[in-house]
């Protein structure tokens, strides 16, 4: 006999899986929430917020060590204080949890700590230290998010060779880190311990860095980072690693040619697979694909009937925003509201100093699809306040469909991209033009001048160039 019946039960509480149940809450449904380890799921424990701190930590260190002095500030001698750091960026993490818990206390939903496992017939069994509870439910939302891949012959020991939950939290500066990807998570972490005494050498089995960005913009990131210090090495396959007298022997192959490279720390970012183990799929027939993930259809249900899923857990880009999104949609849905994601306006960033940020289509995606396009680019050197902040690297790029002059993509590198990104995410969204955006006045002197400006290049009006 079930303990509590709910109107929904959330299994997983990141970010798809807690602004669900506070938005189902909001609609009026008794909701509850199921999560195995703290709340806020890998986003906030052991991914984005802890990441961004201590890129920011590190960004700071690295321009009191190199570049505060161009401003007239002379720091003296500038130390790490790498437990500091860390400290920071735990309380951090301390603070949106609780911030969390607050949010399911104001909106009535019941947070229950343990293992989810589907029972079927919206039956859902949690295992905890108090045993095992069961609770029936009318809906039943996945959200479970994903782990990182681990590789053959690379397997995580915790030590030397680590996830990406490992070198956030390393104790010390390790003297040679080798990174295994030259994605996101990968480049950002490289950035981090390389600004703080590391060598870096980021290895990628592709021709090229950040795969799913405009190639123009990813090879000028890969400049500027190599500018900083970090080493690449492209065409390149981690094929083994071998732990000896505390360093870490990693085996690669380049072609026919075979390659062997020496590191203190290993981590191996290649990418994320969907949690669906432990969580009851085949025995509740709950169908996967090829790759673990839940199957949905229309408005987010499994072949289950009253079982969904959202986030990691489903096809499409693993980003926490696309989670959160998905969260709002499917709840919206089960209550009769016209929820809906928009997947072709999802915002996709790389937190590097310079940051590259992107949403749309970018110029290899068009010409595979044999759009006819046009394409506006504008400097940062050529902006007022990107001088002001010493941050004059990147570019901004606009590019417009070539009949109608529709908005088709936004790619900017440069200082604060992430933030400057969200006027093109509204621009796709309202299907605005190029020179719509060319001909909407931005603030001066502001970075956001630089789209505009990009946006006139795509008729060859650009003012300042």
């Amino acid at each position: 006999m079930a303990d509590a019946i709910f109107d929904l039960l959330v299994i997983g509480a990141g970010p798809g899986g807690y602004v669900a149940a506070i938005r189902a809450a909001q609609l009026g449904m008794h909701v509850g929430c199921i999560e195995r380890e703290s709340l806020g799921g890998t986003c906030l424990n052991i991914g984005c917020i802890p990441s961004k701190a201590l890129l920011e930590s590190s960004e700071l260190l690295h321009q009191a060590q190199t570049t505060f002095q161009r401003h007239g500030i002379q720091t003296g001698g500038v130390e790490l204080d790498l437990g500091g750091m860390m400290k920071r960026k735990e309380g951090i993490v301390k603070k949106m949890t609780a911030g969390i818990r607050g949010l399911f206390r104001k909106n009535k939903v019941t947070h229950m700590e343990g293992t989810a496992r589907l029972q079927g017939n919206g039956t859902v069994a949690v295992e905890s230290s108090r045993g095992t509870e069961t609770f029936q439910a009318r809906r039943i939302l996945i959200a479970t998010g994903s782990s990182p891949i681990e590789l053959p012959g690379l397997a995580f020991d915790g030590e030397h060779i680590l996830s990406s939950t490992e070198a956030l939290s390393l104790s010390t500066v390790p003297e040679k880190m080798i990174v295994i990807g030259a994605g996101a998570i990968g480049l950002e972490l490289g950035s981090v311990w390389s600004r703080l005494g590391s060598e870096v050498l980021v290895v990628e089995f592709l021709d090229r860095i950040t795969p799913p960005m405009d190639r123009e913009m990813s090879d000028l990131l890969q400049k500027s980072l190599e500018k900083q210090g970090l080493g690449f090495r492209l065409k390149t396959r981690a094929e083994s690693a071998e732990v000896k007298e505390a360093k870490v022997q990693v085996r690669m192959a380049a072609g026919e040619e075979t390659v062997e490279e020496t590191c203190d720390k290993l981590l191996v970012a290649v990418g994320r697979r969907p949690n669906t183990e432990g969580l009851g799929a085949s025995e509740a027939g709950l169908e996967l694909d090829d790759r673990g993930r839940v199957v949905i259809h229309e408005r987010f249900e499994t072949n289950l009937e009253g079982v969904f899923a959202i986030g990691d857990v489903v096809a499409g880009p693993m980003l926490a925003h696309k989670a959160e999104e998905e969260g709002v949609a499917a709840v919206e849905l089960m209550a009769g509201k016209a929820g809906q994601v928009n997947y072709d306006a999802i915002p996709n960033v790389v937190y590097t100093d310079p940051e590259l940020a992107s949403v749309g289509l970018n110029e290899e995606e068009l010409k595979e699809k044999g759009v006819d396009y046009k394409v506006g680019k504008f400097p940062f050197m050529a902006n007022g306040r990107a001088h002001s902040l010493d941050a004059i690297e990147g570019q901004v790029k606009v590019i417009s469909d070539a009949k109608t002059d529709r908005l088709l993509g936004l790619h900017i590198l440069g200082s604060r991209a992430s933030d400057l990104l969200a006027e093109g995410v509204l621009a796709l969204e309202f299907c605005a033009s190029s020179e719509d955006i060319a001909r909407t006045m931005h603030a001066h002197p502001t970075l956001s001048e630089a789209i505009k400006e990009a946006a006139l290049a795509v008729d060859n009006e650009a003012i300042h160039i």
